[in-house]
């Protein structure tokens, strides 16, 4: 079953086709799965993507959502097909299309983990910039190719801008499909944060979302939100709203238990 309007109307969590969606454990995993097409997006694979984050923003069994990619690739970006399509499209028609996909795009400050399994091209480096945890097979490359099928590269770049060194996002920019960053490379320039095996990559993928799952959700929550938005926010105003937040927080259920859970030597029971 491919992700289309039909398929959009089912359960966010439950899905089975270009997108292979499930959830568990508190784990929301989300694996693209169009390995034939090197996992490309397409119009309904960004729909579906917005429509599962924004109802994972609000649903409390989510504590963490994982993303991955099906067989050799983890996402080769958008699919050509559909620039073609949009270049047809009057400009007017263009300029209402703002997807929003990633969790960065929804605001959502639910802790998220990347594994990237092998090829991330153009739109695929949105989830590179805008996760938590980013972590990559030996087999995984970066390149962002815009350029050189006419296109503006903009929203990867300046994401991918905050977590690793401006010179190498600008080599990327420039050269294209030349600029191709190894996971050695991605590693020594802060891309992502280990490089393992490609057998390995998937289980640690999940050991790190339980791990995230064990944190209180709501301080995580916070700290998260506080942490992305001080990336584009006056640094005194950050400072000032970050402290208001953590002495807020501190009559929440949660700043109780987790002292409490301590002391007495067990696990916290969070809210």
């Amino acid at each position: 079953m491919n992700v289309d309007s039909e398929a959009s109307q089912g359960d966010p969590f439950s899905l089975q086709g270009d997108l292979d969606i499930g959830l568990r454990d508190g784990i929301l995993g989300i694996m693209f799965n169009r390995p034939e097409k090197k996992n490309a997006l397409t119009s309904a694979m960004l729909i579906q993507l917005n429509r599962t984050l924004e109802a994972a923003k609000y649903d409390d069994r989510v504590r963490v959502v994982l993303f991955s990619g099906a067989g050799e690739a983890f996402c080769s970006g958008a699919d050509v097909s559909g620039l073609k399509r949009s270049a047809e499209t009057p400009e007017s028609e263009r300029l209402k299309w703002d997807p929003h996909f990633t969790p960065r795009h929804c605001n959502l400050y639910k802790p998220t983990v990347c594994a990237v399994n092998g090829i991330c091209a153009g739109a695929g480096l949105h989830f590179v910039a805008d996760c938590d945890i980013v972590i990559a097979s030996e087999r995984a490359a970066f390149v962002d190719t815009h350029v050189n099928v006419g296109q503006v590269t903009a929203l990867e770049p300046i994401g991918l801008a905050r977590r690793m060194p401006l010179d190498q996002v600008l080599r990327m920019v420039i050269l294209g499909k030349a600029e191709r960053v190894t996971a050695a490379q991605a590693l020594t320039a802060r891309m992502v944060s280990e490089v393992l095996p490609p057998e390995k990559l998937l289980d640690r993928a999940y050991e790190l979302a339980r791990l995230a799952c064990k944190g209180s959700p709501e301080a995580i929550r916070i700290s998260l939100q506080l942490l992305w938005e001080s990336l584009e926010a006056d640094p005194e105003a950050i400072h000032r709203k970050g402290m208001q937040a953590l002495l807020k927080h501190r009559s929440h259920p949660d700043a109780t238990e987790g002292p409490k859970a301590f002391l007495e030597k067990r696990e916290p029971v969070w809210r």
